[in-house]
């Protein structure tokens, strides 16, 4: 009967993996960030930056998403200005569908501002994205809801 010895670069993965067996511990596992949108307060202004911590766009780029409970036939505006990236916008309905989506603003640059009239009432997602490749940095976020303004007669 023929014996194979364990060669020495065997031998000591065997002995370190049994010495681990028998102490009874796991592995340490990193924890996943878990997806949580920030949640958006009307009418407040709101200063954050763009990173790649952030959730990727499949474009090379990422973006941050905010939550905000809006109603049926509310009108808003929602206002994206960055010095640092050409901005996009994008409103999004609690199933995840596109309701809106703008990356241009009234200044001409590469700020964004996105009008939405609601035509159901619930929770809606605002993604800050960077166009394209773009990258990312700081920028300021704020949604207005728009309200006639009732004249004298």
């Amino acid at each position: 009967m023929t014996r194979f010895p364990l060669t020495g670069r065997y031998s000591g993965l065997c002995v370190l993996l049994t010495l681990f067996w028998l102490s009874g511990q796991s592995l340490p596992v990193r924890a996943e960030k878990i997806y949580n949108p920030v949640p958006l307060i009307l009418n407040k202004e709101i200063n954050d930056t763009l990173t790649d911590k952030d959730i990727p766009t499949g474009e090379g780029g990422f973006a941050r998403d905010y939550t905000v409970d809006l109603d049926k036939d509310d009108q808003v505006a929602i206002d994206l200005k960055s010095e640092n990236f050409d901005g996009v916008l994008i409103l999004l309905a609690d199933d995840g569908s596109t309701v809106a989506e703008n990356d241009d603003g009234p200044d001409g640059g590469t700020n964004a501002l996105l009008f939405a009239r609601i035509t159901e009432s619930g929770k809606y997602i605002i993604r800050v994205r960077a166009f394209g490749e773009t990258g990312g940095g700081n920028f300021t976020l704020k949604l207005t809801r728009l309200r006639a303004v009732e004249g004298k007669n």
